[in-house]
């Protein structure tokens, strides 16, 4: 493992970004982009950009700090479930990993730098806001991974905040239906957090960690779930009934796959065959956001 580090070190950064988590940052952005361009008739493509960049290295600002955090503190190992981790399978130490996140932090602040000029203080707030919250996931006294409040903080982070930020930037305005498009990506976002910690409740239960999925169980996580999903599927069709009568076939579509991605839930003993379920959660997500784009420029005269 350690070879790894030392003789192919792009490739081991590559692995602790995780980037097959990073649509989670892009879908609510892609879905605010096509809103305000259809909504308003017009985008500001440059700040949009550098809000697109650094959102991409603020989450991977938040993966490596949660590997050199939860590696650092023995919470992962090399027979955790999921995917490997960094610090875990012993490919870097918690302090090279934490250097990482530092860098990572860096060149998301210089990108959020340029959408700053354009959008102003919120964006400043939020772009702040951000950055804290992808370190206090992990880090602190009180660490929102080892919480109840994960799935919270992932609406919040990777739906809301992520698609009413670029709809200000890219049209200088804010709006319920926003907010609402926001929740609806926001969801599924968090149903991947509560997939992974429904997978890892052994290691959890050894290493005192609380998140939802502990404190609920394995039943109560797969009704989590479910709700999640299809909590997603309705706010998607409130939020664009008004835009698009079509938006019910998105939202039925999308209702009918969360009961099936639930009913397989439940289904699945704690393994590793809940890695399967966390990709089915993202196309899950991926697939609502498309529906969605479709719906919005079906609108479009």
């Amino acid at each position: 493992m350690t070879a790894l580090a030392s003789t192919g070190a792009i490739g081991t950064w590559i692995l602790g970004a995780r980037p097959r988590t990073l649509a989670l940052s892009v879908t609510p952005i892609a879905v605010a982009l096509v809103y305000a361009a259809v909504t308003y008739g017009r985008l500001a493509t440059v700040p949009v950009i550098a809000a697109l960049a650094s959102a991409l290295f603020i989450q991977i600002t938040t993966n490596l700090a949660n590997d050199s955090a939860d590696g650092g503190r023995g919470a992962d190992t090399s027979e955790r479930l999921g995917p490997l981790r960094l610090v875990g399978a012993g490919i870097m130490s918690a302090a090279q990993v934490r250097r990482g996140a530092i860098v990572t932090s860096l060149i998301a602040a210089a990108f959020g730098s340029v959408a700053v000029v354009y959008g102003g203080a919120p964006i400043l707030a939020i772009g702040s806001a951000s950055l804290l919250a992808a370190w206090g996931y992990s880090y602190g006294p009180w660490p929102i991974s080892a919480s109840r409040f994960g799935e919270v903080f992932v609406i919040v982070f990777f739906g809301v905040v992520a698609t009413t930020g670029i709809v200000w930037l890219g049209a200088n305005r804010f709006d319920a239906t926003s907010v609402l498009l926001g929740l609806a990506i926001g969801l599924p976002a968090a149903a991947v957090l509560t997939v992974n910690n429904h997978r890892d409740r052994a290691e959890d239960a050894i290493s005192g960690r609380q998140t939802l999925a502990m404190v609920l169980g394995p039943v109560g996580t797969a009704y989590l779930y479910v709700l999640e999903l299809a909590s997603a599927a309705i706010v998607a069709g409130i939020a664009l009934w008004p835009i698009n009568r079509a938006a019910i076939v998105v939202a039925a579509a999308a209702f009918g796959a969360a009961l099936y991605l639930g009913h397989r839930l439940a289904r699945t003993p704690v393994s590793r065959a809940l890695n399967a379920m966390l990709a089915a959660t993202v196309h899950f997500q991926i697939g609502l956001a498309a529906g969605i784009v479709a719906v919005l420029l079906m609108s479009v005269r």
